[in-house]
């Protein structure tokens, strides 16, 4: 299989298996599930991005035109993971803040109809700033490694 598929999904997966300990130092909590979840830190998004055009890079120079692909597809990747996907969590949770207001209000004006949703919005989609920059550290350290690797 391709080497750079390989080192970006490598990074992906390494990226969401340290969710989970990056949650545990947070939350106090172990929770496996962080492997499967949206958000968080690092960005598995920005690590898989990052660890391929750190990779194309050193295998192909950074004046090629595959280095200059996987840049940009990085940047649109890591823009949309801190700025859309971040800001739809953020109006999940003030819509599922409203429901949960409106079944209040709704016991109080039963002919007010309000049904309240059987299972909230997820929240966390995106991620901040931050995280996305641990991802891409984490990336490009990643890409470089797996370039190197394949040159030793």
């Amino acid at each position: 299989m391709n080497r750079g598929i390989i080192t970006a999904i490598s990074a992906i997966a390494i990226a969401q298996g340290l969710k989970v300990f990056t949650y545990k130092r947070l939350s106090g909590k172990w929770d496996i599930k962080q492997v499967v979840t949206t958000g968080g830190m690092p960005s598995s998004h920005s690590a898989g991005v990052a660890a391929l055009s750190s990779y194309v890079a050193a295998k192909n120079g950074t004046s090629s035109i595959e280095t200059a692909i996987a840049v940009i597809f990085g940047i649109i990747v890591m823009y949309d993971a801190q700025g859309i996907r971040r800001h739809t969590g953020e109006i999940a949770k003030l819509i599922n803040d409203i429901d949960g207001e409106m079944a209040v209000i709704s016991e109080h004006l039963p002919g007010l109809g309000h049904i309240k949703r059987t299972e909230e919005l997820k929240e966390v989609l995106g991620h901040q700033p931050l995280e996305v920059v641990g991802g891409a550290v984490l990336g490009v350290l990643l890409g470089l490694a797996s370039a190197k690797l394949e040159d030793a």
